[in-house]
């Protein structure tokens, strides 16, 4: 039986404006009825998750900035802050490669590390309050969350290799949306968050269904009982899910929670 239902954001859950699809909200209620859990796991902050799902925040759990925030039953039970010594070294190896542009976020700020006309906004890279930072703000700020911008649509895998190899005992590096690179904490990942929302309400990973389209999503889809990948997702996605299902703009997420929700009865 499935207790708990995760989904990626972007590409997935949303619809191709980036919104929610009304009928989500009754999905999520009447799941709930059912006492199946719904949990949002993305690489968007947790404040704009809340913005997104304001009419069901209450009545769901949240994995967010790539399992950096973790929310269950609307109290914080995980937070991991990136370390300042380390951001400090990956500028440092972002400086090697012209194409590339990091920003930093932390609960409420984005800070560009770069000229801002040099980023694009991309889905969850849409840099909410921007600011211009010269380097990676101290210790004093609890930065969250790190992407980088990379100007070449064609290089972005080449990018991504090399700073796995820069900067990989500190990082995992992700390949997001068309020219950005999540930069992930190591030993942090969606799962990593999903797993402690699992354990919150005793939920096995028999249990979960879940729903992704893009590598920061890879983990979360090989450690759950019932992976999904959108046809819209990337190549690796949809190899690793036990089943393709429709696209984002075709609501397809909406139509297997309505499934399942037919088969509870």
């Amino acid at each position: 039986m499935i207790k708990l239902v995760a989904s990626d954001m972007d590409g997935t859950l949303l619809d191709q404006d980036s919104k929610v699809p009304p009928e989500t909200y009754d999905l999520i209620r009447a799941l709930g009825r059912h006492g199946v859990h719904f949990c949002a796991s993305s690489g968007r902050r947790y404040d704009t998750l809340c913005e997104f799902f304001a009419p069901v925040r209450d009545q769901m759990d949240f994995v967010a900035s790539n399992g950096t925030q973790v929310y269950v039953d609307g109290r914080m039970v995980d937070r991991e802050v990136y370390s300042t010594a380390a951001l400090r070294r990956l500028q440092r190896s972002v400086g090697m490669f012209d194409c590339l542009h990091l920003a930093v976020f932390d609960k409420r700020v984005s800070y560009l590390l770069d000229e801002m006309a040099s980023y694009e906004r991309e889905l969850d890279k849409d840099l909410p309050n921007a600011e211009r930072a010269s380097y990676v703000p101290g210790p004093e700020v609890s930065v969250i969350k790190a992407s980088i911008y990379c100007d070449r649509d064609d290089v972005v895998m080449d990018m991504a290799y090399a700073l796995q190899r820069e900067m990989g005992s500190a990082f995992t590096f992700a390949p997001s949306g068309k020219r950005w690179i999540d930069v992930i904490p190591r030993g942090v990942s969606k799962a990593t968050g999903l797993r402690q929302v699992m354990l919150a309400h005793g939920i096995e990973p028999s249990e979960v269904m879940a729903f992704g389209d893009a590598m920061n999503d890879y983990e979360i889809l090989r450690m759950v009982g019932h992976s999904r990948a959108m046809g819209n997702g990337r190549y690796a996605i949809r190899q690793v899910a036990d089943k393709v299902i429709g696209t984002n703009a075709e609501h397809s997420v909406q139509a297997e929670m309505r499934q399942l929700l037919e088969q509870l009865g």
